[in-house]
């Protein structure tokens, strides 16, 4: 199979129809052998009615129903699981991702040798406060934190290889970061394309303010996440053995000037801040075992209720 599209939604039952024709009517004209995976991430509308009949028109069309909401990123998660196609290319459900721009990603990624093909909205129709100068903001330290130099990281409209999509995960709200999660993976081959952004015909926008904290929130877990993921041990032991050794030092001299007379413990404001420094130390050294320990045992971290499925 050429392509698989993913779209994750929630409440877009108007904009479904239009989404799909749409789709269609790209795909066809250029000959491409397509699926669309619709992921309902547990919406109260009629988007499910939407995609039962969208999949009794066209078998291409497969969904997947969680019995709840859990976010965008474990709507990709799902949807990525399910993709068979060579290349699979995100979008939202909104219409503002336009589907004429998937033949030249699609071209990027199989051509140039892309690994991942992310959209760049360089003209938007946002709000200016609320949305656009927040999320240069964002874009700007994202791109100084981890050095992949995109000018928009959280654009919905993103390409990628086959093998990048089956070798990623992405939970809690790192969609936005999921250009830093694959080249940590080893996908190192990232590349952008402008693409139209459109205005919402339909419904109203699923993401608050408390978007911005969390992505920061995030962002930070990913960059510690890829450098001590596997061996938190090399984070939480070192740091933990340099307060401890901190801490016992400066407890020595404190014992050294009790016992010259210089000092009384119970009335030495060092003593104390050296007894602090050993007990975080050991609990830091404490917290790597804990840490090594759960990341050899974790196999819940991406488990969803499913209510309904077509594929």
């Amino acid at each position: 199979m050429d392509i698989s599209i993913v779209v994750p939604l929630y409440n877009e039952d108007e904009s479904l129809p239009h989404l799909a024709e749409w789709i269609d009517r790209v795909m066809e004209s250029h000959g491409f052998d397509y699926e669309v995976i619709m992921v309902d991430d547990g919406s109260k509308d009629r988007s499910w009615a939407v995609i039962e009949q969208l999949r009794d028109k066209n078998p291409r069309y497969k969904g997947v129903k969680f019995r709840r909401n859990y976010g965008k990123s474990a709507a990709l998660n799902v949807g990525f699981s399910h993709a068979s196609g060579d290349v699979v290319i995100t979008m939202d459900a909104d219409l503002q991702d336009s589907p004429d721009e998937v033949p030249e990603l699609y071209r990027m990624i199989k051509e140039d040798g892309y690994d991942l093909v992310s959209g760049w909205k360089k003209k938007r129709y946002d709000s200016k406060l609320a949305k656009n100068i927040p999320s240069k903001f964002f874009n700007w330290t994202t791109r100084r934190l981890s050095g992949i130099k995109l000018h928009d990281f959280n654009c919905g409209l993103k390409a990628y290889r086959h093998d990048v999509v089956k070798s990623i995960e992405v939970y809690g709200e790192m969609h936005r970061y999921i250009p830093v999660i694959a080249k940590w993976a080893g996908f190192g081959k990232i590349g952008e394309k402008v693409v139209q952004h459109r205005k919402r015909e339909f419904g109203v926008t699923k993401f608050g303010l408390n978007r911005f904290v969390n992505g920061y929130l995030d962002l930070m877990s990913i960059m510690f996440m890829s450098k001590f993921g596997k061996q938190p041990m090399h984070f939480f032991g070192l740091v933990g053995s340099c307060s401890f050794l901190l801490g016992f030092i400066a407890l020595v001299v404190v014992c050294v000037l009790r016992l010259c007379g210089r000092i009384a413990l119970t009335n030495s404001v060092w003593f104390y801040l050296s007894m602090l420094f050993v007990l975080m130390g050991a609990m830091l050294f404490l917290a790597g075992f804990l840490g090594e320990l759960i990341c050899r045992n974790s196999t819940t971290r991406n488990s969803y209720l499913i209510e309904k499925e077509l594929l």
